[in-house]
């Protein structure tokens, strides 16, 4: 039993509150997933040439600055750091995959949590309000955001379990339920290059679309063979640069509720979280359909709107 939040604002005077307006809809999600909390930001991208990756280790002392002057004079290189408790966001103009293979080998002690050209992944174990006072993520700026408030039952409670799970290209995912077929799936992704950093299914669920668009599938379309590839039971709140999605199993035994303003969109687990949101007394809500797309940034997502026909007609105030 875990918690999933995620809020787009659809009104750009709204975006210097997104930390604040998010806060309470992840707290409110504590009973659900009371062992740790993680959130993806979409903010910030970066120039082109350059990439961000949000990168975790055990310690709220360990020594970034140092890292990222010797990945700088390895890989000659530009970089800079933000240091934030447990984790740091690093920008460089360096490969991506040298600057990948460079912390594997030279950084063990140090997790890449999250690769891409805006977002930023921060996570630990503890009850969400903490983890969020953690990272001081109350002053956020910025479109959208993700979360997870999470119950372990199936692994243990750590950093690097929690969610959200990103495997690069902006894409993030958090998952309440559980797969059925991760292991096999997870085999069939590293004999195609795919590494995993934990046991998590949902990392898998993760890498399986990122893969997907790598091999240039649109992620409409690697949601829909989602459905096919993944079995078990699921709900997923997908992020990616511009907006963010949502897919249920066709089972949907797993909670989820959407609702949309003229300022916002919000999905969760349950209503009480969207209810924290200014103007909720008015918004459409709805309970979103089984094995059915629901997506926001129509430019990343491709071919999906706020005003797709299925959409529109996914269920009632």
């Amino acid at each position: 039993m875990c918690g999933i939040v995620g809020l787009y604002l659809k009104n750009e005077a709204l975006y210097p509150q997104l930390g604040a307006l998010f806060k309470p809809m992840l707290i409110e999600m504590t009973s659900r997933g009371p062992d740790s909390a993680g959130v993806a930001i979409y903010r910030n991208p970066v120039a082109e040439g350059q990439i961000k990756f949000s990168l975790a280790h055990d310690s709220s002392e360990h020594d970034w600055n140092a890292l990222a002057d010797s990945l700088a004079q390895a890989l000659s290189c530009s970089t800079t750091i933000t240091h934030r408790d447990t984790h740091a966001i690093l920008v460089t103009d360096g490969e991506e995959k040298a600057v990948q293979n460079w912390l594997a080998q030279n950084a063990t002690d140090v997790r890449v949590v999250g690769r891409g050209n805006s977002v930023e992944i921060f996570k630990e174990t503890g009850l969400p309000e903490d983890v969020y006072a953690r990272f001081d993520l109350e002053n956020a700026q910025g479109r959208h955001m993700i979360g997870h408030t999470r119950m372990a039952t199936e692994s243990a409670v750590t950093t690097a379990g929690s969610h959200p799970f990103a495997t690069g290209a902006d894409l993030c995912l958090v998952h309440n339920g559980s797969l059925s077929n991760h292991n096999r799936l997870r085999e069939e992704l590293k004999r195609k290059g795919v590494s995993f950093s934990t046991e998590n299914d949902s990392e898998v669920a993760a890498a399986y679309l990122t893969w997907k668009l790598q091999q240039g599938v649109s992620l409409k379309d690697a949601l829909e063979q989602a459905l096919d590839d993944l079995d078990g039971f699921y709900t997923f709140c997908i992020g990616t640069s511009n907006g963010f999605a949502v897919l249920r199993d066709p089972i949907a035994c797993k909670h989820a509720v959407l609702a949309e303003t003229d300022d916002w969109v919000a999905m969760a687990t349950e209503y009480r979280a969207i209810a924290t949101l200014p103007g909720a007394e008015k918004a459409r809500i709805w309970e979103p359909r089984p094995a059915t797309v629901y997506a926001w940034g129509a430019e990343t997502l491709e071919g999906l709107s706020v005003n797709d026909a299925e959409h529109m007609t996914a269920g009632a105030a």
